[in-house]
């Protein structure tokens, strides 16, 4: 219940996990602020992110949850009769001899959650986009994989939620925060406000997540990286290309409207927040990505059509969700690195769950628990495909 400058949850941040958490709390009967240090919803990793979401993973967690998700922006004009931008385009994994077993055993689990894949051979994937097949073994198909409108997404889970009476406060960055002794929970200082009593703090600051925390002398190891996406001018193919990944070297590629789009993550891209475009890194882009799609090296660049975003990253990669160790009403939902967009229905349905009934417990999301990172836990780790 929501009194004066108290409310029961605070989420810092506006993007696809802040604005799912906001929707699925207030569903759950909470009272909620929103603070974005923004001026409008989706202006962080989201709305700059490739827009691709995947359920083609090899662990059953990250599988689990990208399905959820994907049923979820796939029913979600059925269920609040908003659409969301979600179109199954697919996506279409390239596999080297190197993978090609650990692939198939991915396929199986991913099966066995219920998710529709293929297995392809080179024939059949060449079909779907043109590559050189030298190196490669076959391929994965996932045809309910696809797209969905970051901006579309955020906003609606956003409107939800203030139709269910959340605050949402742009330009209205978190300040400081520190424990009420007297009431529990946190005092929080953001924007030009009084501060604010919430009894739980939802930590979905995306990139900032640890500058956040670091506010209340928490430590949550997130930190952006940069990723440039390359774009080919309009018109440079006859048809549209679904979501295409050479495995062996992270090289995508996909149709955007009348544009390719293209990209492949530098390996020696430093931290930190940084949306210039890297254009001697294109230059190693289009080799890497010629040597298995050699039509690419023939089609006109657009370099308006380019852009630089972040991933929100954690030292393993994988997202940190839950209670912080010895602060049992801060939750933090952060650190997707590349794939909150992805997971962010399902994230905000298990952050609500957590404050909801104290815990986790429809489906086992410990290998995500922030503690994993001391050296005790060290040798956990949730496996990747790619």
């Amino acid at each position: 219940m929501s009194t004066g400058n108290s409310v029961d949850v605070i989420v810092v941040g506006a993007g696809a996990i802040g604005a799912s958490c906001a929707y699925h709390l207030t569903a759950a009967g909470f009272s909620v602020l929103v603070a974005e240090r923004f001026g409008g919803p989706a202006e962080g990793s989201t709305g700059r992110s490739f827009a691709s979401i995947r359920s083609q993973w090899a662990d059953s967690l990250n599988v689990e949850m990208s399905w959820r998700s994907i049923r979820a922006y796939r029913s979600f004009g059925a269920d609040h009769g908003v659409d969301v931008g979600y179109r199954p385009t697919g996506y279409l994994l390239l596999v080297p001899d190197a993978l090609w077993e650990a692939q198939l055993e991915a396929v199986a689990l991913q099966r066995e959650h219920g998710v529709p894949v293929d297995v392809l051979d080179l024939a059949a994937a060449g079909r779907i986009t043109p590559f050189a097949t030298d190196g490669i073994a076959g391929a994965t198909w996932g045809p309910a994989d696809g797209v969905v409108d970051p901006h579309l997404a955020t906003r609606a889970y956003l409107e939800l939620a203030r139709a269910a009476g959340a605050q949402v406060r742009y330009c209205c960055p978190v300040s400081a925060t520190e424990p009420d002794g007297e009431h529990g929970g946190w005092l929080i200082t953001a924007g030009a406000e009084p501060s604010w009593h919430a009894q739980y703090l939802v930590n979905a600051a995306g990139g900032w997540a640890g500058e956040v925390a670091a506010l209340a002398g928490l430590t949550v190891p997130v930190v952006h990286s940069r990723r440039n996406i390359y774009a080919t001018a309009p018109g440079a193919l006859p048809d549209p290309l679904p979501m295409t990944i050479d495995l062996g070297t992270g090289m995508y590629v996909r149709s955007e409207g009348p544009r390719l789009l293209f990209g492949a993550a530098r390996p020696d891209q430093p931290d930190g927040y940084d949306l210039s475009v890297d254009w001697p890194w294109m230059e190693s882009v289009l080799a890497i990505g010629a040597a298995r799609f050699p039509w690419l090296a023939e089609l006109p660049l657009d370099r308006s059509g380019c852009w630089a975003g972040t991933y929100e990253n954690t030292p393993d990669r994988h997202g940190i969700l839950g209670p912080h160790p010895g602060a049992p009403t801060w939750i933090n939902a952060c650190g997707f690195s590349g794939h909150g967009l992805m997971q962010a229905p399902e994230i905000g349905r298990l952050v609500a769950e957590q404050i909801d009934t104290g815990a986790i417990t429809s489906i086992d999301t410990s290998a995500l628990r922030l503690d994993r990172f001391t050296a005790a836990a060290a040798s956990d780790r949730v496996g990747l495909v790619f």
